[in-house]
């Protein structure tokens, strides 16, 4: 029986209150706590593997987090990728967040690109954020059932598309073992899934987005970002602000260079140890800023006015608290 058609655990991250849960499960809910503080010394090494042989021990039920007042994320409990969430401390891509938290008031749709199970569009969509359309696009049939799933949980306040995201329209397999690194990169796996893939000029093309406006691209496509760039010529256009991963074992900071070198974009970073987005026109301070090559870093990049406004509006804003 699917994981969702079972009793919830219920977890307020607010709160750390955790209901639902068993003696047992409440014991391996500690352990993954402990687990996530420790490891996040090391990047979180190590962490996925063990939350994933602890999860084998618990029945196959779902945990539901209340991320804020109206924002609801269900996954399989003691997930290796989700659970660090039981770590109350624990930040998930801090950059993106400010960014989206100085903004709520504007008036933006998310197009959550590799949408996994739906954390950003839940996220987005929630009073908290804005109230934003978002519109979550994952090419997974197996992650699509999950992120459906957080969609009604939340009042089907964002839209769901079952597909990939690559350079032009057509179709690919999937392969990968990791439901958050599924991927259409040069995939040879006969047996795996076929998916629909779409360019993101093709969501303005299919009318499931306005030629103009005002949008965030987070595209976490595992290996495809240089592709689905290419691939959105039309949405560059626009006050599009894309957000894209960075490989930490990447040297050559392949996405970055085809931001610069391929694209009218301004390419944009966040410097941790001077807590600012910083503007780059040469590569040189990815070298410092990806420190651990088992981890992703991210980008962004824009041609919008308005968004580079915001972005030295927050700048602004930290320097002031520091």
């Amino acid at each position: 029986m699917p994981a969702m058609t079972q009793s919830l655990i219920h977890y307020d991250r607010s709160t750390g209150s955790l209901t639902g849960a068993n003696l047992w499960e409440r014991l391996v809910a500690v352990a993954l706590i402990a687990g996530s503080k420790v490891s996040s010394l090391f990047y979180h090494r190590g962490y996925n593997a063990c939350a994933n042989l602890l999860r084998k021990t618990v029945p196959d039920r779902d945990i539901a987090l209340r991320l804020n007042r109206d924002a609801v994320f269900t996954f399989p409990f003691s997930d290796g990728y989700w659970s660090k969430f039981l770590n109350r401390a624990f930040l998930y891509e801090a950059e993106l967040d400010l960014l989206l938290k100085d903004n709520a008031q504007a008036d933006y749709t998310l197009l959550d690109c590799g949408a996994n199970y739906g954390y950003w569009s839940v996220l987005v969509s929630s009073k908290t954020y804005g109230s934003h359309r978002a519109i979550a696009i994952e090419p997974s049939s197996g992650n699509l059932r999950i992120l459906s799933n957080n969609a009604t949980v939340n009042g089907g306040r964002f839209q769901v598309l079952h597909a990939a995201i690559g350079r032009a329209r057509g179709k690919a397999r999937l392969s990968g073992t990791k439901h958050e690194a599924f991927s259409i990169a040069g995939s040879q796996d006969e047996s795996g899934e076929e998916v629909t893939v779409l360019a993101l000029d093709n969501l303005i093309d299919d009318g499931l987005i306005a030629a103009t406006g005002k949008y965030v691209v987070k595209l976490d496509v595992e290996g495809v970002e240089t592709a689905a760039l290419a691939g959105g010529t039309h949405l560059a256009q626009t006050d599009a602000i894309f957000y894209c991963e960075e490989h930490g074992n990447d040297p050559h900071h392949t996405v970055s260079r085809f931001i610069l070198n391929e694209t009218p974009l301004t390419l944009v970073v966040f410097d941790p140890a001077a807590r600012q987005f910083k503007t780059l026109r040469d590569l040189s301070p990815l070298d410092a800023i990806k420190a651990d090559t088992h981890v992703g870093y991210n980008v962004f990049a824009t041609a919008s006015p308005f968004w580079l406004e915001r972005i030295a509006v927050l700048n602004t804003r930290l320097a002031g608290s520091n």
